[in-house]
């Protein structure tokens, strides 16, 4: 949990975060967003399974790939200019993955995932020789706060008995594209302010 300060604000060296893939999927994305600082979001190549349902400037900042230092560099003084709103986008984040990304929900996913294939095996799985067992329960007790929170709550208590995870239908055409422009028109938004915002410097 990001640290607050008498005023209930998050202190300034906690208020972002910033996330930037590397050459492949990173698990650290939903850590940073779930930390109720903004994140400052650097446009991706890969896309997590939740990602897509992200809005800009609701629960993060959209940060151009090729101009990232200015752009962050904008995105902070926004954020300190508009703290509450910047604590706000943070806590949306933040609960959008405590809500729609339990940890029971994922799990009851890779469940059933792994029990198909496990259907497409041509051989039987065994287990090493040699090999320890170690308790979630252990892992947990080093941990501390939310950590240890977030530690306890995905612990596995036992397989789901509910049948494998059902998709549910697609979008309709006109909703889905509604939803996308809303996702652009928001990031081209941002740009339109940063854009603005440099224009004034090199006024001066």
């Amino acid at each position: 949990m990001s640290p607050i300060n008498r005023t209930g604000m998050l202190d300034s060296m906690s208020r972002y975060k910033i996330y930037i893939e590397g050459y492949a999927w990173s698990v650290s994305e939903k850590y940073i967003l779930a930390c109720d600082s903004m994140t400052l979001l650097v446009k991706p190549h890969y896309y997590d399974f939740f990602l897509r349902n992200l809005q800009p400037v609701e629960h993060y900042w959209p940060i151009r790939e090729d101009q990232k230092c200015k752009s962050i560099k904008f995105a902070v003084d926004w954020g300190n200019n508009h703290k509450q709103k910047a604590q706000e986008i943070g806590k949306a984040a933040s609960n959008f993955i405590q809500e729609k990304v339990k940890m029971d929900d994922v799990y009851d996913y890779m469940f059933h995932l792994l029990n198909e294939y496990a259907k497409l095996l041509k051989f039987k799985a065994m287990v090493p020789e040699g090999a320890v067992e170690i308790c979630s329960e252990i892992m947990a007790c080093m941990a501390n706060g939310l950590e240890k929170k977030f530690m306890v709550e995905s612990m596995v208590k036992g397989p789901s008995i509910t049948s494998p995870c059902t998709m549910p239908p697609p979008y309709e055409p006109k909703v889905l594209g509604a939803f996308y422009r809303r996702k652009v028109n928001a990031i081209r938004r941002v740009e339109n302010w940063e854009n603005t915002y440099w224009d004034s410097f090199n006024k001066q």
